[in-house]
């Protein structure tokens, strides 16, 4: 018999949630096969098991939250037969206390001895007087566990209403409404967020970049591009690289708070958000001012998949010195983004928007994107913002000095 614990995850994450059971009990596993996939803050990681056999019992659902270290499977020998979930209690776990209400006495006897309960779930329904057949499980193969009995008990109890005046009537759910938990991954994004909108003196500048000469320059160079290294020529490498030499510039904005202190990096890797279905993730190009063009696109596009099929890993979430995020890609005009974790810069791109402006003494239709750089003013004043924005806009503007300078 081989037990399957949460494994060690990472520094700062003790916990995670049963995301999906890939195997059930009953089936066959082999020694290193994937059998669950916890769903951590940052990343998705999948268990395997130590050794051969059948998956005889799950010992948590999905959807719960377990720690670093707990049991939550077992995996017995043998091959082929499922194995029986209904718990064998020895009769001295059965036995009721003396002080045992009468109700819980009833509930032995009757419907809870066809309920499926772990002991402890049994022994906590003797003790506050409940049935464990009126104890909704959250296990889906319906074994009903402690947590769901302390569940029960802390359930709101219906209020009779005030005999001078009945209670209005709670609205009905008819189809009208769907209720959806929250998964981990968007509660903890939640969670941050208003911790970073709770705990920074954020402000956001704003500028616009004509893209005129940037996007002729993409489109002349594309195909060859494509032809010597294998991978599209897009904007964000582009803005990867204005960012790195605003960043050498204006240090403070490559930086963070550390109690009373501030920790300015010496290192340039830029968080790219990300959209997937369970949310957006900002994983980093590491040590983007040593990457050229190629190598920037080539780790965008890797990164970009690898967390659209959940394989990103802790190392690609950590460490990230600033962020650059792209709204435009949904058509968003205008924005300000919000700082990503402790960091104090993030970077916001918009969608291209043909417009009047005015070129020297004529007015003409220029491709223009409005940017936004939202910043933690308690590290960065006015002048650093403002110039920080101001730099990137006349790099990118200025395409061939990008390519110049790496």
């Amino acid at each position: 018999m081989a037990e399957i614990r949460v494994p060690e995850l990472a520094e700062s994450i003790t916990e995670g949630t049963i995301a999906k059971w890939l195997k059930q009990p009953g089936e066959n596993v082999d020694k290193g096969e994937f059998i669950v996939e916890l769903e951590t803050d940052k990343v998705n990681v999948e268990v395997i098991s130590e050794e051969a056999g059948v998956l005889s019992e799950l010992l948590a659902a999905e959807g719960d939250t377990v720690e670093v270290g707990q049991v939550i499977a077992i995996v017995g020998e043998g091959s082929g037969a499922p194995a029986q979930q209904a718990p064998q209690a020895a009769p001295a776990q059965e036995a009721a206390p003396a002080a045992a209400p009468a109700a819980a006495a009833v509930e032995e006897t009757t419907s809870a001895d066809r309920t499926i309960a772990s002991p402890a779930a049994r022994k906590l329904a003797r003790e506050k007087g409940i049935n464990l057949a009126d104890v909704s499980p959250v296990d889906p193969m319906g074994r009903v566990r402690a947590q769901d009995v302390s569940a029960h008990t802390n359930a709101p109890k219906a209020q009779p209403a005030a005999p001078a005046a009945a209670a209005p009537a709670p609205a009905k759910e008819d189809g009208r409404i769907t209720r959806e938990k929250m998964t981990r991954r968007r509660q903890t994004i939640a969670k941050r967020l208003l911790e970073v909108k709770q705990s920074t003196a954020m402000l956001t500048t704003f500028n616009e970049i004509d893209m005129t000469n940037v996007m002729a320059l993409r489109s002349r160079k594309k195909d060859q591009f494509f032809e010597q290294n294998d991978v599209r020529l897009g904007f964000m490498s582009f803005f990867t690289k204005a960012v790195v030499a605003a960043l050498k510039k204006y240090p403070y904005v490559n930086a963070e708070i550390d109690g009373d202190e501030i920790l300015l990096k010496n290192y340039f890797d830029i968080g790219i958000a990300v959209s997937t279905d369970g949310g957006l993730v900002v994983p980093n190009v590491v040590d983007a001012d040593r990457k050229n063009f190629a190598e920037i696109e080539a780790s965008i596009g890797e990164l970009a998949k690898k967390a659209r099929d959940n394989k990103l890993t802790i190392a690609d979430m950590t460490g990230g010195s600033f962020t650059i995020t792209n709204g435009g890609v949904f058509g968003s005009l205008l924005s300000t983004p919000i700082l990503n974790g402790t960091q104090v810069g993030i970077l916001g791109m918009h969608t291209i928007q043909k417009r009047p402006v005015a070129v020297g003494d004529n007015i003409e239709i220029r491709p223009m994107m409005y940017v936004a750089l939202s910043y933690d003013h308690r590290v960065i004043d006015g002048k650093d913002s403002v110039g920080f924005l101001k730099m990137v806009k006349e790099l990118i503007e200025n395409p061939e000095d990008l390519l110049l300078g790496s």
